[in-house]
């Protein structure tokens, strides 16, 4: 059988940042994120224009925390969800960083983690930062309706994250050490509803987290958390069955960013969270400052992505996933 897993020898994840918006403030992780932004613009006249301050005003957080200048990071990779990256690319353009805009959907984060990885271990560069956004009013306008439509969600739908997160890898020692990451293979199991997002991720998450755990030594036993990226209530619930037939039964260790960044009856969230910003933020906040604080070890994340745009769906076409998955340890 041909190994999936990747191994890395000399990569550290030095630092993070995260910054989100007023939906997120409320939820139950706004202790955990470095910055909060109310105005829904950010302080621009559209909101793909406040979509690319957001992830302008992360970067500089990063950068600020971990002590860098724009001249110190060898290589910047980013994404979002509007058409051709543009937010992250016109975020960057006075930085002057080597750049690789890269488009996952909702993976992009860990996708460039594995790519930062990949160059570092390869003594290709020293550091390496990434970082993913979304926003929620862009992101409705450009793959449902716009605001003002004031159209109906449906049970399954999922609420896009307003936020940005960005992290710094490097060769240079930390106690966070990048050990291991499979690449996702896309998974097409038919489902054609654009308003169920997680239903089309679940079988990409399962299939990438079987393909870890039988190739791997580990056992799910072995890690303090196994969180995937955005499936949401309706994905989660879909994929622990899938799980359990295969014979992996994951419990309380395992959880969902989507499920973790609202209080998802509260706020009236239906399914939960979505959006490149979905697992960028609530690791970048919550689950790193777990790490740093002792509460959590060893972490395997799983960042899904449903590969679908409004032609696509105008053209009843079915939603390819992935999930691409990342293993973190504090040694």
């Amino acid at each position: 059988m041909k190994n999936s897993i990747l191994h890395f020898s000399s990569v550290y994840l030095a630092q993070t940042a995260s910054l989100v918006g007023k939906k997120e403030s409320e939820g139950p992780l706004a202790s955990y994120f470095d910055a909060i932004e109310e105005d829904p613009y950010f302080g621009t006249d559209t909101f793909e224009k406040a979509e690319s301050e957001m992830a302008r005003r992360t970067l500089n957080i990063l950068l600020g925390k971990s002590g860098k200048r724009p001249e110190d990071i060898d290589l910047l990779m980013g994404g979002d969800l509007l058409n051709q990256c543009i937010a992250t690319s016109f975020a960057v353009t006075k930085t002057h960083i080597p750049f690789l805009g890269l488009y996952g959907a909702c993976s992009t984060i860990i996708e460039g983690s594995i790519v930062a990885s990949a160059f570092i271990n390869g003594g290709l560069v020293k550091n390496a930062a990434v970082m993913a956004s979304s926003h929620f009013c862009s992101a409705e306008r450009q793959y449902r309706f716009p605001l003002e439509y004031g159209s109906q969600r449906t049970p399954t739908a999922q609420h896009t994250v307003t936020g940005c997160g960005a992290y710094l890898f490097q060769n240079e020692p930390t106690p966070f050490r990048v050990k291991e990451a499979v690449i996702g293979k896309i998974v097409d199991n038919g489902v054609k509803d654009a308003n169920n997002m997680g239903a089309a991720m679940a079988t990409a998450a399962v299939d990438t987290i079987l393909r870890y755990f039988n190739e791997s030594s580990l056992k799910p036993q072995d890690f303090d958390l196994i969180a995937t990226g955005d499936l949401g209530k309706e994905g989660h619930e879909i994929s622990i069955e899938l799980l359990k037939r295969c014979g992996y039964t994951l419990g309380d260790i395992y959880v969902d960013c989507g499920m973790l960044i609202y209080d998802i009856e509260k706020q009236d969230m239906h399914a939960g969270a979505s959006g490149c910003a979905c697992m960028a933020t609530v690791f970048g906040g919550h689950i790193f400052k777990r790490m740093q604080n002792n509460e959590l070890k060893r972490v395997l994340l799983i960042a899904t992505g449903a590969l679908l745009n409004k032609n696509s769906a105008l053209q009843n076409e079915s939603i390819p996933s992935i999930a691409h998955l990342i293993h973190i340890c504090k040694e």
